[in-house]
C-alpha cells in the first residue's frame, strides 16, 4: 500500500466525487457520498477538516471501497 499523502476533507472529496461518488448530504462538519453501481450502492462519510489524519483517510478509502492508488491518483 502506498504511503497515502496529507489532505483536507474537501480535497478528498473532490477526488471522491472525480471516481463517481456524489454528495448527498452534509450535517455539521460531516459530508455523506454515496457511489451507486451496477450491483451495489457505496457509501462513506467524510469530516470536512482542514487536514485528515492517516488513519481517518484509510477508515475512508475502506469504507468507499476506493484503493489507494485510485485516490492518489485524482488528489
Amino acid at each position: 500500500m502506498p504511503r497515502l499523502p496529507r489532505a483536507s476533507g474537501a480535497e478528498v472529496i473532490r477526488a471522491l466525487e472525480r471516481l463517481g461518488f456524489t454528495q448527498v448530504r452534509q450535517r455539521g462538519s460531516h459530508a455523506v457520498l454515496k457511489r451507486v453501481g451496477p450491483d451495489r450502492v457505496t457509501g462513506c462519510v467524510v469530516p470536512m477538516h482542514s487536514e485528515l489524519a492517516i488513519g481517518t483517510l484509510r477508515g475512508i478509502l475502506k469504507q468507499a471501497g476506493v484503493r489507494a492508488e485510485e485516490l492518489i491518483a485524482q488528489l
